[in-house]
């Protein structure tokens, strides 16, 4: 292969990556609003830890341990932010239906 079909693979990839990024997000928009129902912190440290470790877990490389932190770690934060930005548009819009 020459360098065009290497970054047409990388191209292919990095569609499926935005896709499951997505599919993660709503997952992330879904325990967000599990988690408000219940009168859970949206922040959870232990729980975020849990799933680097998963991730490391299954990593068979050449990405090491420390890139594949690294990585879900931008992951999580922006899971959590558009959990919070969600949620909170939800519970806006509650409020002006009921009057609150």
């Amino acid at each position: 292969m020459d360098i065009e079909d290497w970054r047409d693979a990388i191209d292919n990839i990095d569609e499926q990556l935005v896709a499951l990024l997505n599919q993660r997000a709503n997952c992330a928009i879904a325990v967000g609003r599990v988690k408000r129902e219940r009168g859970i912190e949206i922040y959870q440290p232990d729980r975020e830890q849990q799933v680097i470790r998963h991730a490391n877990s299954v990593n068979t490389g050449p990405l090491d341990a420390a890139a594949i932190k690294r990585l879900f770690e931008r992951i999580i934060d922006e899971s959590r932010r558009v959990e919070r930005v969600v949620v909170e548009q939800e519970r806006e819009k509650e409020e002006i239906v009921n009057g609150d």
